[in-house]
């Protein structure tokens, strides 16, 4: 039960939001109507007040149903101010309607005499539809208050945790990015190494100290060009090359006008470690790792493909592949996706990132 209120809470707290202002407005009505005659007492008059309360709660509820979909407060345009204000017309027109219908009925089919005070008689078919646009607009105002206010919160709220995950990124540099496991290989290789290619070996310290050093210089900012990215990938290959030999091979097709876009610094190196470690390594005649960057519409796609199968070990804490869907959920909310997949015996991990 709790987990379905804190799954559904924006939604329970409009419908308790919107019966509310409605149940206040009908009460306020009541009180301030005047009693001539009886009139607040008849049957006519308690009919108003309830068509009134679920006229209002279904036209408002038909309008927000439409305003969630109009409305993107990420990139607010002003055409969607022209969409909202038609939005408005058409439900101050569903409310006038269905208000004017509801009296019109009670008054013809109605079988109770009542005395309706002068001030009502004299409410004439232009007051109403004034009255009923005012209402809506009023309504429409305050639900986007509480709509903007809720989103600055939750920007709020995802910064703070943004900023969270970035200091605690920088305390997990070896373990989620560079782990000490990748480590202790490469330089037990590069020491057999030693034996064979001095010349090598010096080569693949360089690209080893290259790899920490961007670890921790890079792992601190939001965005990197995806050119600089690819100089880090280089050299993971490198140094996965000298355990691999010829079982790993590497392609790379990457799109010439994607180089400089910007993006979440180790996405890249963090696929093609994990394409390394859990694909290319379980296999006894090796595998292919290909790269692949492209710009569809406003998207960069970045897409790592391995020969093997999706396998995830049971001891495998799948470090690298949450520490992306992390970041990229803080930095791009919903207009960035994550997904891993196994297409006829390939695993093709794909990242989608929005250009603006």
């Amino acid at each position: 039960m709790t987990a379905f209120i804190k799954k559904h809470r924006w939604s329970i707290s409009f419908w308790l939001v919107q019966i509310m202002s409605w149940g206040g407005l009908v009460f306020i009505a009541y009180a301030f109507t005047p009693d001539a005659d009886g009139y607040k007492e008849s049957y006519t008059f308690k009919y108003g007040l309830l068509s009134t309360f679920l006229i209002g709660v279904l036209s408002t509820s038909l309008l927000r149903f439409y305003l969630k979909r109009i409305i993107n407060f990420d990139s607010f345009e002003t055409s969607q101010i022209i969409k909202i204000l038609i939005g408005i017309a058409v439900a101050a027109l569903i409310y006038f309607g269905l208000s004017y219908g509801s009296g019109y009925c009670m008054g013809k089919f109605g079988e109770e005499d009542v005395k309706v005070p002068e001030m009502y008689k004299e409410f004439g078919l232009g007051l109403m539809l004034i009255n009923s646009f005012v209402t809506i607009f009023g309504w429409t105002i305050f639900y986007l208050s509480v709509k903007i206010v809720a989103k600055l919160n939750a920007n709020r709220v995802e910064r703070a945790e943004l900023n969270a995950t970035l200091r605690q990124a920088q305390l997990n540099t070896l373990k989620g990015q560079i782990n000490p496991h990748f480590m202790f290989n490469s330089l037990n290789n590069i020491r057999g190494l030693m034996l064979e290619d001095v010349e090598r070996s010096r080569d693949m310290l360089t690209k080893l100290s290259e790899m920490l050093r961007y670890s921790l210089t890079k792992n601190n900012v939001n965005a990197i060009r995806l050119e600089e990215e690819l100089e880090m990938v280089e050299n993971y290959i490198a140094l996965s090359k000298i355990q691999f030999e010829d079982r790993l091979s590497f392609i790379k097709e990457v799109k010439e006008e994607t180089l400089d876009i910007k993006i979440p610094p180790m996405i890249i190196q963090l696929l093609v470690e994990n394409a390394a470690k859990h694909g290319i390594s379980n296999l006894k005649a090796g595998g292919t790792i290909k790269l692949i960057t492209d710009v569809d519409r406003e998207n960069l796609i970045i897409q790592v493909i391995n020969t093997g199968s999706l396998q995830i070990a049971q001891d495998s804490t799948q470090l690298g592949l949450k520490n992306i869907q992390q970041r990229l959920r803080l930095l791009y909310g919903n207009q960035a996706s994550f997904d891993i997949k196994e297409v006829d015996n390939e695993v093709v991990a794909s990242i989608n990132i929005p250009l603006s």
